[in-house]
């Protein structure tokens, strides 16, 4: 009995992984936030900001759009990507451009909870809990690899907070995330509900 007890203590308690993290982020189908982004640029002594928003629904559109400091919108709907600045637009195929692919695909196969995805191009490595982690990417095609390091995607449960990326030649962008809440249920109109008075306690 000792014996079993004591094998009991010492074994390692449950690792949160990316399964883990990818059923949570799976629950999420779509979702709206925004966005405020530093971008550190080797050479230049203050960091270049932007700030938007962020829109996904599942399994495969995102929209980027950015208020600040000029309007543009980045969107992806499956292998399209569509680029609009000052009335113009750009389409091109995702697959045409196996580095902004992987970059795509790291928030995509993020915000769909698509582990099957993120396991294609990143090498992947989860920290933390389910009520605080971290996810971190390094990338395995050599297009990719040559101009991004590394990226760290954290969060908290099914929201995506942070977003880190660290370029080849020191350049490093920081986006913090603030997912807007889900829209409130509208209360029935025509009186009270069933079951109450529809008088106020004093």
């Amino acid at each position: 009995m000792f014996l079993l007890a004591a094998a009991f203590c010492a074994a390692p308690a449950w690792a949160f992984d990316l399964p883990d993290l990818m059923g949570l982020l799976a629950k999420q189908k779509s979702g709206e936030a925004r966005f405020t982004e530093q971008r550190f640029v080797h050479g230049l002594e203050g960091p270049l900001d932007a700030r938007g928003t962020l829109s996904f629904d599942a399994p495969d559109k995102l929209v980027r759009r950015t208020l600040s400091p000029r309007v543009e919108t980045m969107a992806v709907d499956g292998n399209t990507l569509t680029l609009s600045r000052g009335g113009r637009n750009r389409t091109l195929a995702l697959d045409s451009m196996p580095e902004l692919l992987g970059l795509v695909e790291a928030m995509r196969g993020t915000l769909s909870g698509d582990g099957a995805t993120l396991q294609r191009y990143f090498k992947s490595e989860v920290s933390g809990s389910p009520s605080k982690w971290t996810l971190d990417l390094t990338p395995m095609d050599s297009r990719l690899a040559a101009q991004v390091r590394s990226i760290r995607i954290s969060g908290r449960a099914s929201e995506v907070l942070g977003l880190e990326m660290e370029f080849v030649g020191g350049d490093r962008s920081v986006m913090n995330i603030s997912p807007n809440a889900p829209a409130a249920v509208a209360a029935p109109t025509g009186g009270a509900p069933s079951g109450t008075t529809g008088r106020t306690t004093p």
